[in-house]
């Protein structure tokens, strides 16, 4: 079994400054940490690093930064494709953090866009019935469907985190197995027809929703230094504890997801807050008391 995750991969710039700035103003900021970011490379890492085989699709730029990224992809367990660069700017994103907590993010999506589903699609040329297709919400609508469209044809599982959110996601939930999604999201993608369908509370905790019963496993409490990539570490630590089970996602698989996000809100940054391999087969063997 192999989890397959397309998505975006760039390079996280955080800066520490007094306030978000207003329209026409400039500021002093500290540039507090540079790290490997986006969605769907955040789940692929720590997918991989819970012990699934795991293969990153995601375009690198042609630029210094996708000679970085891949530098530091070095000695994570996961294999990235293409191994090619694109004739871009790898993707970045800039988090204004500010000083009473608020942010503001700006995130460029131009590799992620130049990846063609002709390109993308070879990639995923030997996945078998049962393997995983894991996609978040970078990609157009028309991409991310031909894609879930393609892996229900293979017999492989879809799983679905619609964000960023688009409201054009709602036409996939037909094609998906188990979606994540927020409250807001929720609301506004209205999910339904998922056999699995988890809705994060943040700091509360997460609804579980499936055969037909609704369950709520609340959050393990931790006092947060910075929430950067906690439901990406959720996300990933749940589906990995159910397929390291063989199950589906249960209320075990969450509470592993809620611990796993503690840890990654108590540290800094992004790929350097993520919990290592041995903290996570350490928290992977714990029972659910």
């Amino acid at each position: 079994m192999r989890v397959y995750v397309t998505g975006n991969i760039t390079v996280d710039e955080t800066w520490s400054i007094a306030d978000i700035p207003q329209k026409g103003s400039s500021v002093h900021g500290i540039k507090v940490s540079q790290d490997i970011g986006g969605k769907g490379a955040n789940q692929a890492i720590i997918l991989s690093r819970c012990g699934i085989e795991t293969r990153l699709i995601a375009a690198t730029g042609n630029d210094s930064n996708g000679v970085w990224i891949r530098q530091q992809l070095i000695n994570e367990p996961l294999s990235l494709l293409p191994n090619a660069y694109f004739n871009q700017h790898s993707d970045t994103s800039i988090i204004l953090n500010s000083a009473d907590g608020d942010n503001a993010i700006i995130t460029t999506t131009a590799a992620a866009d130049a990846f063609s589903l002709e390109e993308i699609i070879p990639h995923l040329a030997d996945a078998a019935v049962g393997d995983i297709l894991l996609q978040q919400g970078n990609f157009s609508v028309e991409k991310t469907h031909a894609l879930f469209q393609l892996a229900k044809a293979r017999g492989m599982t879809t799983v679905f985190n619609p964000s960023p959110v688009n409201p054009d996601f709602a036409h996939l939930w037909p094609l998906i197995d188990i979606a994540v999604v927020n409250e807001s999201e929720a609301e506004e993608l209205q999910p339904h027809g998922v056999t699995t369908l988890v809705i994060t509370q943040g700091a509360a905790g997460a609804w579980l929703v499936s055969e037909g019963q609704r369950r709520f496993c609340p959050a393990v409490a931790a006092e947060a230094v910075d929430t950067t990539g906690a439901g990406d570490t959720f996300l990933a630590v749940m589906l990995a504890s159910a397929l390291l089970r063989g199950v589906a996602p249960d209320t075990l698989a969450l509470t592993h997801a809620s611990r796993a996000a503690a840890i990654t809100v108590g540290r800094r940054g992004t790929f350097s807050a993520f919990p290592g391999e041995q903290e996570l087969a350490a928290l992977l063997s714990t029972s659910g008391e």
